[in-house]
């Protein structure tokens, strides 16, 4: 089966987590739907023999310790999926076209206004014969699965050692993860968060995959995951310059995500979204230049063919309008919809107890938090079992985590050999030589809570699938935790991904009636303005002059978003005149809120 990124969806289902979405592709890659899964080797190796059983496969295990094992896992279970769904699709295709088969569910869940949909219905109102016929061999060609992409956290790239001894940076995780993705049977993309990574970068150039062909085809594709349009040109002159191409900008919302979020300096979505808009010519012109020079300079291909550079946002949207608005005004080629799928059982892997509290979140539960070791922000669920967990470790007077997979283990404090700052082993000295800098009751108190507020995300990230599938490490017992976006709260009960498809392309709606939901770009908005309080309520009174010229700036790019937000309204089409009021109404609430900020604090200076 060969892939070759064709997406016959508007949207695809971006990662979460280390296990929510590990096995998605096998459950929506056979619909045409492009799902991404995060690379944790243990946890693919787990779900590799799951499957196997379910799958009647023989499973081959690859040892912890077997030479470039990370690589040779990850490699193994990224084939097993593609073996799966391809036998999924092929099955599929070769179904009749008759109510509760496979391939009338693949047309049901297509966007009613897709060309494809449309000649399925043009289909269905022929009488049995020959055009009948000649038409419905016509859409099982057109058909393709979605593409099966894996996600790499450009952070997560740690060395790591052997007998006390460094091993090559060829064997560091990200470098391990690529390799295995490279490896593999997949026609899809590699998509890079989290920022730029030299090393990593270089390294791709290792593989020939990722080089265009003569004829302009890219057996596996990147995607980088950015914040802003300089961000996306840095990196994509990285790459071009390289000779490889950048087949997908995925744009991002800085607060209103799931899972880490990395804010902005106050530049809200949609100016960014304008910019990109704007620049979009001018953008892949540069790139070219750069790409076309390298790939003549380092395959000897003179004159190629450009390839697309798809641009696609995700982080927030909730209704069908904001998501046609998105792809209509600028002039979008997708977008990503995370959060909402962590209540479709039949997509995602989330345990029932989980579940259960997920459907009962609102604005307190869900928080941006300082859990991560990476010390960057991440959404939390203040009654996830792994939080719960880590509070009875504390109260026993045993703060700290495990630390099994160790993807976080970067700090050096204590060890020559860097530990995770989550472990009980970085915990409990740390807090040792916190108690012997003899500070007072309230300093200490909060210095102890940055220590302990550190807890595994990457392992208990990934347990939600274990515990769904009753499934677990030796000597171990899963406590899930999870990273759901600030979104989560409109959206509160179990879905199908029939009525999450619908409610994308707009034929239902499954908002909660419980509370009204602003616009995905006022609820991005209130995150900034309340991070924004957060940073000035914790900056002390004597800042330095660069500090008052950062929040001076902050504040100025959140004026700038709400006065483009203003003219922007009168383009919402797709909204009811009482929504475009309602959305102007909030603007001016949060313009005043912004406002009162001027004077609370010497940093903040009027603009």
């Amino acid at each position: 089966m060969k892939n070759f990124s064709v997406y016959n969806h508007s949207f695809h289902i971006p990662v979460m987590g280390t296990g929510f979405t590990i096995d998605t592709a096998l459950k929506v890659a056979r619909y045409g739907i492009s799902s991404v899964m995060s690379v944790d080797d243990n946890l693919m190796e787990k779900m590799r023999e799951y499957y196997s059983g379910l799958y009647g496969e023989h499973f081959e295990p690859i040892a912890k310790n077997a030479p470039d094992s990370r690589a040779r896992r990850i490699t193994a279970y990224l084939n097993f999926v593609h073996r799966a769904v391809t036998r999924q699709f092929h099955e599929l295709k070769v179904s009749e076209f008759k109510e509760g088969t496979e391939i009338t569910k693949y047309f049901d869940l297509l966007d009613d206004c897709s060309s494809l949909k449309q000649e399925y219905n043009r289909m269905l109102g022929l009488r049995e014969g020959v055009e009948k016929t000649q038409l419905q061999q016509s859409l099982r060609d057109r058909i393709s699965p979605g593409p099966i992409d894996i996600n790499i956290l450009t952070k997560l790239d740690r060395e790591n050692y052997k007998k006390g001894q460094k091993l090559p940076r060829e064997y560091a995780d990200g470098h391990s993860a690529l390799r295995g993705f490279a490896k593999s049977e997949l026609n899809s993309s590699v998509v890079f968060s989290a920022g730029l990574n030299p090393y990593l970068y270089s390294y791709v150039e290792n593989f020939d995959c990722f080089y265009a062909d003569a004829g302009g085809a890219i057996e596996k594709k990147i995607t980088l995951k950015v914040s802003d349009f300089r961000s996306a040109l840095i990196q994509g002159k990285i790459f071009a310059k390289k000779g490889i191409w950048i087949s997908e900008y995925r744009i991002e919302s800085g607060l209103n995500c799931g899972g880490h979020a990395f804010p902005t300096d106050g530049c809200l979505l949609g100016p960014i979204l304008e910019e990109f808009k704007t620049r979009r010519g001018e953008f892949t012109g540069e790139l070219f230049k750069y790409y076309r020079a390298a790939l003549a300079a380092k395959k000897g291909i003179h004159d190629p063919v450009r390839p697309a550079a798809r641009i696609t946002v995700q982080g927030g949207i909730g209704t069908s309008s904001e998501n046609r608005f998105l792809l209509r005004y600028f002039e979008l080629d997708g977008t990503g919809w995370a959060t909402p799928f962590l209540l479709v059982p039949e997509v995602t892997s989330v345990d029932p107890d989980m579940l259960e509290k997920l459907l009962n979140v609102d604005e307190d539960t869900v928080y941006l938090s300082g859990a991560s070791p990476l010390g960057v922000p991440i959404y939390n669920l203040r009654n996830s079992a792994s939080e719960l967990t880590r509070l009875k470790r504390i109260a026993a007077g045993r703060p700290g985590s495990p630390c099994l997979n160790k993807y976080m283990a970067f700090n050096t404090e204590f060890t020559e050999e860097p530990i995770c700052s989550a472990s009980s082993h970085y915990q409990t000295k740390k807090i040792a030589e916190l108690n012997q800098k003899g500070l007072g009751p309230e300093e200490y108190a909060k210095e102890y809570e940055k220590i302990v507020e550190k807890a595994c995300v990457c392992h208990d990230l990934g347990d939600g699938v274990l515990a769904k599938y009753g499934l677990s490490y030796k000597g171990y017992n899963p406590v899930p935790a999870v990273c759901p976006g600030p979104n989560l709260v409109y959206f509160s009960k179990l879905l199908t991904l029939r009525e999450m498809a619908g409610h994308i392309y707009g034929k239902i709606n499954i908002l909660s009636q419980k509370r009204p939901r602003p616009h995905m770009f006022i609820n991005e908005l209130r995150l900034y303005i309340q991070y924004f309080k957060n940073l000035i309520s914790s900056a002390s009174p004597k800042i330095t002059a660069k500090e008052a010229e950062y929040f001076a700036e902050f504040k100025q790019n959140l004026l700038t978003g709400i006065e483009y937000y203003r003219n922007l309204v009168n383009h919402f089409i797709e909204e009811s005149e009482q929504s475009k009021k309602e959305f102007m109404d909030y603007l001016s609430l949060l313009r005043e809120e912004l406002e009162k900020l001027t004077g609370t604090h010497p940093a903040v200076i009027p603009v």
